[in-house]
């Protein structure tokens, strides 16, 4: 009898394509560089064709995706489009050299434009950081790749008359209103969408010092893909000798882990109950003295209100207000130097002022007793383990080694949700790591009932940790959800966190066994939903109520155990 053979679900080949994009990078990484329209470039290409994550929308259609490319743009060097060669290192001293860092808005990583063609990408952050980045370069090269189709005519000897307009815009010296909007239609149709919608991504890229920054980068998109086209001349990928020497071997974690660990010698404070929160740098140090601090601002007003004014770039001086209040009652800020990009708050409660702190610890509690609450700023997907790894480890000088008394580790982080919206709440019972059979479960101090009654949607269950937000699509979500595994959410952290912990509390023995852990998310996006991905924007006032109500459920456990 014929046996019959199952075709593979979009779900099981979107799986396979993640699989091959991450041996692909792993392989080229080894192996010290890539062309990308090489034979190693094409498979990464092809891979991320078959996948179509949700974040690249349009990427395997003909016309031009451009939601994707602001989101990928945010995230790499600007200028990053006009260089032939990228090269990725390690923190190599560039930074006492003359050349100014390049920060992306959305990616705290220096770059350096070393000349016009090569851009340096500095990787401390470990793998994670790594695939993201690669997984934005192909994006852009698909992209570039896709103009150059479009543009070359007659076998690649002559090029379309939009293409030469466009050319000659960009090139000029005079550039008025009138010039830029008939670009922006030859544009439009380089890229096979509506001027309407050019003109919207222009308007949202364009800065006082680049008001043509999206006609620059679709002009040297195509112009390295045309001249790598006809000229032969490719675009490069390395990665330092050093890179490859050190990745995996946690440097920048052991060197931000002991500067904290002195800090807090320094301090008397190694003995005291420690307890570890990784969260943004506002919202527990809004949250401990804002109401307080700005009661004069705000004398009637409920704490949202004060945590939305704060959140307001145009508050300022309210910010100062809160951030002084804080550092007088004994608040150490450790701005990191350790190239782990992670800085760091420590709130001593001992030396907290009578009425100034917006929660009260139990009356009687020894001055040895009073617990230590250490603020550090968010790791990047792998980073977490090397950095909770390192700091949960004891502290060595010479002979002498001290076990921090660590108490409890809260973990606040933003997450794709898969049932809800933008702003909903997710607090998971266990960490699934996506592309393995690993998965964390643990019980967690928070749940569902802590967070009801504030109208937001709470969903309690598995989490899914991804290797990268950019390479997930509807069909592997969607079986995640609807299978029995029961996926309420993703993001990129939890197992890496939850790794370190119970080594530290079950193996290790570095840290107590009944360490207490609290895990919650709120949503940055619904994946599942078209136009509610990342690349549609952020969570603007939306995300205040929900940090601030995970925030204030962390503290009050920790002040009440």
């Amino acid at each position: 009898m014929a046996t019959e053979i199952k075709q593979t679900t979009r779900a099981q080949e979107s799986t396979n394509a993640i699989e091959r994009l991450y041996i692909t990078m792993r392989h080229l990484l080894n192996r010290g560089f890539y062309k990308p329209s090489g034979v190693s470039g094409n498979a990464l290409r092809s891979a991320l064709l078959l996948l179509r994550p949700e974040i690249y929308g349009t990427v395997a259609e003909d016309k031009a995706e451009l939601n994707g490319l602001i989101y990928v743009l945010e995230r790499l060097p600007n200028g990053i489009e006009e260089c032939r060669f990228i090269n990725l290192t390690s923190d190599e001293g560039y930074s006492k050299s003359h050349l100014k860092p390049i920060v992306p808005p959305k990616r705290r990583r220096n770059c350096y434009r070393i000349d016009e063609e090569q851009m340096n990408i500095e990787i401390t952050r470990g793998r994670s950081d790594i695939y993201d980045i690669l997984t934005h370069l192909t994006f852009l090269f698909i992209e570039s790749g896709k103009i150059c189709k479009r543009v070359l005519v007659d076998e690649g000897n002559a090029t379309i008359r939009d293409w030469d307009k466009l050319n000659s815009f960009v090139l000029s010296e005079e550039k008025g209103d009138d010039e830029r909007e008939v670009a922006l239609i030859h544009a439009a149709n380089i890229l096979g969408r509506t001027f309407d919608e050019v003109v919207e991504i222009q308007n949202k890229l364009a800065t006082p010092e680049s008001p043509d920054q999206f006609l620059n980068v679709i002009h040297w998109l195509g112009k390295l893909a045309i001249e790598e086209e006809t000229t032969g001349n490719k675009r490069t990928i390395t990665f330092s000798p050093l890179l490859r020497e050190r990745l995996g071997h946690h440097i920048h974690g052991e060197r931000w882990a002991d500067m904290i660990k002195q800090t807090l010698k320094d301090n008397n404070l190694l003995n005291r109950p420690l307890h570890i929160i990784s969260a943004n740098m506002h919202s527990v140090m809004n949250s401990l003295f804002a109401k307080k601090a700005l009661a004069k601002d705000f004398p009637n007003t409920k704490s949202l209100e004060v945590f939305e004014a704060l959140s307001a770039a145009k508050n300022k001086s309210l910010n100062k207000k809160v951030k002084s209040a804080a550092e007088k009652n004994g608040m150490l800020f450790l701005d990191d130097t350790s190239g782990a990009n992670i800085d760091v708050q420590i709130f001593d409660t001992a030396k907290f002022g009578m009425g100034t702190c917006c929660y009260d610890l139990p009356e009687g509690i020894l001055e040895e007793q009073k617990p230590v609450i250490f603020v550090m700023d968010y790791a990047f997907g792998e980073q977490a383990y090397e950095t909770i790894d390192e700091l949960l480890k004891p502290f060595e000088q010479g002979d002498q080694k001290w076990f921090l008394n660590v108490d409890s580790v809260s973990i606040m982080g933003k997450a794709g949700i898969l049932e809800g919206g933008k702003g909903d709440l997710m607090i998971p019972s266990a960490h699934i790591f996506e592309g393995t059979a690993d998965n964390y479960p643990f019980r967690n101090e928070l749940c569902a009932s802590d967070f009801e009654g504030n109208g937001l949607k709470v969903l309690e269950g598995a989490m899914v940790t991804v290797l990268g937000t950019s390479l997930q699509n509807k069909d592997i979500l969607r079986f995640f959800h609807e299978s029995t595994w029961n996926v309420i959410g993703l993001e990129m952290e939890g197992v890496h966190y939850q790794k370190a912990i119970q080594s530290a509390s079950q193996i290790r023995k570095s840290i107590k066994k009944d360490v207490k852990v609290r895990y919650a998310y709120y949503a940055s996006d619904n994946p599942l939903e078209t136009g509610s991905t990342l690349a549609s924007g952020g969570l603007g006032t939306t995300g205040v109520k929900p940090t601030y109500l995970i925030t204030d459920r962390i503290l009050k456990q920790i002040f009440n155990s």
